[in-house]
């Protein structure tokens, strides 16, 4: 079956060169753009209820850009200044570039897993002797907190940030060949919207092994996987399967 047209689970870009106006031109497709969710942080009062003193950490576990942004904002909330040596465990490279808006790269001490949690895990087991805060949203997969625990370290998690399921009534009459996802939130924000949603053709694209994970759990059968070294972006991943779709 031919693509003809595209949903992306994500504001539409504000740049001129996204890459998803040229996937569209290129591909002569229609893509449009709808956040499924959106991030809502919680204020200092709600961490204080957690019983999370930021001054007690030697070391900060980030798994997405979001945590980054979270915890810098609610420290700054709490007028809570990051000490230099402040060590930073990142899931990922993306997370840990992501880190320079805030920190002085080079001056810190920051450590970087692979594409799976368990490869930082591994890591942060040479670290036992210090004190570990992990930001997240209100939900944490299960596997990571069991992880964490198996190492022996000390550490807490702390909810900076709610996932919030966007309204997705406005689109609930219209059909796409190809839905995009980038998050676990967004995939269940379908079924919240849709909670008797069917696949029935309608391709799936997930960006992330979480994402994935989230979408062949609740049923989806998944079409376009990215990132692979063939696609290291959903844009390029998209591409390659249209133009074998659509000869």
């Amino acid at each position: 079956m031919k693509v003809k047209t595209i949903l992306v689970s994500q504001p539409e870009p504000k740049t001129e060169g996204s890459p998803y106006f040229e996937l569209a031109q290129k591909q002569n497709v229609k893509v449009d753009f709808h956040p499924f969710s959106y991030v809502e942080g919680v204020d200092a009062s709600l961490v204080r209820k957690q019983k999370i003193d930021l001054k007690n950490y030697t070391a900060v576990i980030f798994n997405s850009r979001n945590a980054v942004d979270h915890y810098f904002r609610i420290a700054e909330e709490m007028r809570f200044k990051v000490p230099d040596d402040m060590k930073y465990f990142c899931q990922t490279e993306t997370v840990a570039f992501y880190l320079q808006k805030y920190v002085v790269y080079r001056k810190r001490k920051i450590y970087i897993g692979g594409k799976m949690f368990d490869d930082l895990v591994k890591i942060i087991k040479k670290h036992k002797t210090e004190s570990f805060l992990m930001p997240t949203s209100d939900s944490l997969r299960p596997e990571i907190t069991s992880a964490l625990n198996e190492t022996g370290i000390k550490w807490d998690r702390v909810i900076l940030y709610n996932n919030v399921n966007s309204d997705l009534s406005d689109i609930a009459d219209k059909k796409y060949d190809v839905l995009v996802f980038f998050t676990p939130a967004g995939i269940k924000s379908l079924f919240h919207n849709f909670p008797k949603f069917e696949q029935d053709g309608t391709r799936i694209a997930a960006f992330g092994l979480s994402t994935i994970k989230e979408a062949e759990s609740s049923g989806l059968s998944v079409d376009i996987k990215a990132p692979t070294p063939q696609t290291p972006s959903m844009a390029k991943a998209l591409e390659e399967y249209i133009r074998t779709v659509n000869k």
